[in-house]
């Protein structure tokens, strides 16, 4: 099994457009807050960013292309970037059998190839999930959890 990396993480598609969300619901609102605050710890050096081939397709995908270019920005930022090998395709199925979708199956595949210790998405289908493997976590529990150390 891989080792972890202590603060290294994660941040699936969901939240890279979380400050794009309907900020008139507080809930998004403190998500988006969370992330930004998150980023700005990547650029300080306390938390170690993770990339991957799935992030490349999602932001490709993204209709918007300003959207694109400053969320495709932060992979230079990132200390790893995930390819798509055999390990992570079967990763990311056994990860779907918990009933999960491919996709973010898939996410979740890198993030553990990539050693993270947590996995940050504002996806509530996903975050009702468990794995052993790696934390699933929302950005706001994430900050709350790491900076007074109040499990969520």
């Amino acid at each position: 099994m891989n080792k972890l990396v202590k603060n290294r993480i994660y941040l699936d598609n969901c939240c890279f457009n979380r400050p794009y969300d309907d900020q008139n619901n507080l809930n998004v609102h403190l998500e988006a807050e969370a992330k930004v605050f998150i980023q700005n710890e990547i650029l300080n050096k306390t938390f170690e960013l993770a990339w991957s081939f799935m992030m490349d397709y999602e932001i490709h995908s993204n209709p918007f292309q300003d959207r694109r270019m400053a969320f495709l920005s932060w992979k230079n930022i990132a200390v790893v970037d995930i390819d798509p090998v055999e390990e992570i395709l079967i990763k990311g199925k056994d990860i779907s059998l918990k009933n999960i979708k491919r996709k973010d199956a898939l996410h979740i595949a890198c993030a553990i190839k990539a050693e993270c210790e947590y996995f940050l998405t504002t996806d509530g289908k996903i975050l009702n999930k468990e794995t052993s493997d790696i934390k699933l976590i929302n950005p706001l529990d994430f900050i709350r959890q790491f900076y007074t150390g109040e499990r969520i």
